[in-house]
């Protein structure tokens, strides 16, 4: 059982998502975008000063323990040049990011990773970054659409390309923890619950001529997690693919009596094959008493409206691009 270093502050930059959203009331622990920008150096708000949104989700997270400050990246969005002109605006650093965790291997996760290491390595004098990954995330993956026609997805970079680029590639599946124990990087999400039963619409195959094969359990998916002094374990779970239940179980075995805070992250329950598991995994979140939770990315629309009907706005806050969470 893993034991983690309790935090004493953690900042999280919503750097990509594929939602904006300046204008909606935030909680006195989240600052929205336009502020932002703003107390980073933007003379005016305007197209080219504020951040956009695109499908995929990326998270800058910089904790805080005593005097010490380590910052890592959680999946890094579909395109370098949009996750990093975000950052820009909001005026987060890359400089001293020490490590990146890539949640699963789709392109909207990972798209932006040979720009993000080139950007960083750059600006740090070509220092290697530790780069987690795990051999089940670069097979070729694609869905079909509901006109039957496949549509690939663009590839995940290599573990080679990976590190022609800068970084130290730790391509292994099993859990560990980073920092000294300040985060926990989940291994394989155990599929136990009774109704999360994966992504009927997602393929796979091994080599580019060999012929699609059903993946709906995407077992390549990890989640990081972090403890927060007087608050808890959060976590950040970037897609849910194993299910936003199975996900919350798995943290659950994995802490024993540490008490849960919150999650953050995509739960996957947008599209026809996914949203009749809605009412369910609204009801089955209930167990965790959770006082924070934050639906992003691919959660859909209805999902969010489903958690705001069954929690309220003390525990829900929809996640935005350009905003940062405070605990």
């Amino acid at each position: 059982m893993p034991k983690l270093q309790q935090l004493d502050q953690l900042v999280v930059d919503i750097a990509i998502d594929n939602t904006s959203d300046s204008y909606s009331t935030k909680p006195p622990n989240v600052t929205p975008e336009f502020n932002n920008v703003m107390a980073a150096g933007a003379k005016e708000i305007s197209g080219t000063t504020l951040c956009c949104a695109q499908l995929g989700l990326a998270l800058v997270l910089t904790a805080t323990v005593g005097k010490h400050t380590r910052k890592i990246l959680f999946d890094t969005g579909p395109e370098g040049a949009l996750f990093l002109r975000n950052c820009r605006n909001l005026g987060v650093s890359l400089a001293d990011v020490e490590s990146i965790g890539i949640s699963h291997g789709h392109w909207d996760h990972t798209g932006a990773m040979l720009e993000v290491l080139d950007h960083i390595t750059r600006a740090n004098n070509g220092k290697q970054i530790p780069c987690y990954v795990n051999p089940g995330m670069f097979f070729e993956r694609g869905t079909k659409l509901s006109t039957g026609q496949v549509a690939p997805f663009q590839l995940v970079a290599s573990p080679e390309q990976l590190a022609h680029h800068g970084a130290e590639v730790i391509n292994d599946p099993n859990a560990r923890v980073l920092f000294d124990d300040w985060f926990y990087y989940s291994g394989e999400i155990a599929r136990v619950s009774s109704f999360e039963k994966g992504r009927p619409d997602h393929l796979c195959r091994h080599t580019r001529t060999a012929p699609w094969e059903p993946d709906p359990l995407l077992m390549d998916e990890r989640y990081l997690a972090v403890h927060v002094k007087n608050k808890g374990i959060i976590v950040f779970s970037s897609c849910s693919h194993a299910g936003i239940i199975n996900v919350m179980l798995s943290l659950q075995r994995e802490f024993g009596d540490a008490p849960l805070y919150g999650v953050l992250g995509g739960f996957h329950l947008a599209g026809a094959g996914m949203e009749p598991l809605i009412p369910e995994s609204v009801e089955q979140l209930k167990q965790f008493k959770l006082k924070q939770i934050m639906p992003a990315h691919c959660t859909g629309w209805r999902a969010v409206h489903a958690l705001l009907n069954a929690f309220g706005e003390k525990v829900i806050t929809p996640s935005a691009v350009g905003s940062r969470f405070f605990f």
